[in-house]
């Protein structure tokens, strides 16, 4: 099978198979302040690292919402992680709520302060990214044509991790603390609960 995407069969693939091809992707739980210092907190569905030296993630928003906005305005961002055991808080935090209204409270989370920059991160979270904006990019089409996505990049300056989750050898048991990611469907998520070892080539 082959397909332009604008112009796929829709009656054989009612959904769009894109997300589900690119898949499973963590989730961006991003927390922020708004201008007159209320935390914000939302999963985001494109979410990933892109550098490690130095280490910077980046999210994507479609329209430029509050995130990406109060990124903007801060310069600053935090990431938490979203496991399995956070599943329902995160989902809950997805919820479109008035203005000013905290989706830390909405979904039952408690905030924890950062280090480095001012947005609070899920304190029940085993890890989390305090992040500092590099880049704020409008992406645009193979034609050059702006779109109404907008790329977040920002450099991570200070990781919070739950040390119960660090092994004797010094890696990171990332299989315990099960991080879920977003699945190719509205409704669809992945947990990491098993890891396996390739040892690399020469």
């Amino acid at each position: 099978m082959f397909y332009e995407p604008a112009a796929r069969d829709r009656d054989l693939l009612p959904h769009d198979p894109f997300k589900a091809i690119i898949a499973p992707r963590p989730i961006g739980w991003i927390s922020t302040l708004d201008a007159d210092g209320m935390p914000n907190l939302a999963p985001y569905s494109f979410f990933n690292a892109v550098s490690d030296r130095p280490p910077i993630v980046m999210f994507s928003s479609d329209q430029f919402k509050d995130s990406a906005t109060h990124a903007q305005r801060r310069g600053e961002f935090v990431w938490s992680m979203a496991t399995h055991g956070l599943r329902e808080q995160m989902n809950l935090s997805s919820t479109e709520l008035p203005r000013g209204e905290s989706e830390f409270a909405f979904a039952g989370l408690e905030s924890a302060p950062s280090t480095l920059v001012a947005p609070p991160r899920v304190a029940a979270s085993p890890a989390a990214l305090e992040c500092r904006v590099t880049q704020i990019v409008r992406l645009s089409d193979a034609g050059g044509a702006p779109l109404e996505r907008w790329m977040v990049l920002g450099q991570v300056v200070g990781v919070h991790l739950d040390e119960a989750f660090v092994l004797p050898d010094g890696r990171v048991d990332t299989a315990a603390m099960r991080p879920i990611a977003r699945g190719g469907y509205r409704d669809e998520y992945s947990v990491v609960d098993s890891v396996f070892h390739l040892e690399r080539p020469d």
